[in-house]
């Protein structure tokens, strides 16, 4: 892993922890102030959606911590400094797993953004798919 690779780990570790901080405010959640009994189904399916991204959100900051966690322990082991790029070289399968944890953490933010797949959640979890 690169020193460059490495630095933007924690940096988008730190972006989807803000992230994961706003989805999971529950006084930001549908329904909130309302009495349960009078939740209707989008409502509910609404607040199950938000918790189920917060949730998704929380998942993938924990898989990058733990490739951070990989690199800072192998670069400790060697005495050096935190030099990511003295762990691995170039073919290291860390690469792939940076290279893939990026990947899902774009499809997740853009799955955040799009209100398509949020329509195609809530048929799902509704059985209307």
């Amino acid at each position: 892993m690169k020193q460059e690779q490495f630095e933007r780990l924690q940096a988008l570790h730190e972006k989807l922890v803000d992230v994961f901080l706003d989805e999971a405010d529950p006084d930001k959640w549908p329904g909130t102030g309302v009495a349960v009994a009078s939740w209707d189904q989008q409502t509910r399916g609404d607040r199950y959606w938000v918790k189920k991204n917060a949730v998704a959100t929380i998942a993938l900051t924990q898989r990058i911590q733990s490739l951070v966690t990989v690199v800072r322990h192998a670069t400790a082991a060697g005495g050096g400094e935190e030099t990511p790029e003295a762990v691995t070289d170039p073919q290291d399968d860390l690469d792939k797993q940076v290279a893939d944890a990026e990947k899902e953490a774009a499809k997740l933010l853009a799955n955040l953004q799009n209100p398509k797949a949020k329509a195609d959640f809530d048929r799902k979890v509704h059985g209307k798919a």
